[in-house]
């Protein structure tokens, strides 16, 4: 009889514990608040002050213009972000990278930037890498992140606003999320 009891014991153990409610991370019906940050600053960059070419590319097929440069370009800058667009306001980080020019237009580069922040009570930097128009809106996802903004994924947006001779300003908007992170959209 003793025997017999062994082989139902561990079913019947295992559906008692089916009955018992189970909170974990998979099976909560809690909604965990997520962190999140959103914010705009302007990048300001003067050719030759804060942005330089180390490399100059070779003229491509299509014609050329004021604002782009030449194929194979390599561009190097450490610009100030600030509060408004206009360059006197407040700094309140600065964006430092590279951007090779990869279209024959001269339009279209590949960028990588590392952007250090002190804003919201927020100390650190992020870092972005992606395809960058000059003429038009570029969307950058960020990478990686240091001090306060470690674990942060998100994106960073980048859209001219005023390209006068060799002075440019970018708006740039942050989208920033810490875990645990929003749910995804299906």
């Amino acid at each position: 009889m003793a025997f017999g009891f062994q082989h139902y014991f561990l079913p019947i153990f295992l559906s008692t514990l089916a009955l018992i409610p189970f909170e974990g991370t998979c099976g909560s019906h809690r909604n965990p608040t997520s962190k999140s940050l959103h914010f705009t600053l302007f990048q300001h960059e003067t050719t030759k002050k804060t942005g330089f070419v180390i490399v100059n590319g070779v003229e491509g097929r299509e014609g050329k213009s004021e604002s782009s440069t030449p194929f194979g370009t390599l561009f190097v800058f450490q610009d100030p972000l600030t509060a408004e667009a206009n360059r006197s306001s407040k700094q309140l980080g600065t964006a430092e990278g590279t951007s090779i020019t990869s279209g024959l237009d001269g339009l279209s580069s590949i960028s990588v930037a590392k952007l250090t922040l002190r804003v919201k009570n927020h100390k650190g930097s992020i870092s972005i890498v992606g395809g960058t128009n000059t003429l038009e809106r570029s969307d950058y996802p960020v990478v990686g992140g240091t001090e306060d903004f470690l674990l942060v994924h998100g994106y960073v947006t980048s859209s001219p606003l005023h390209v006068k001779g060799s002075t440019v300003v970018y708006k740039i908007g942050f989208h920033l999320y810490w875990p645990p992170y929003p749910p995804q959209a299906s």
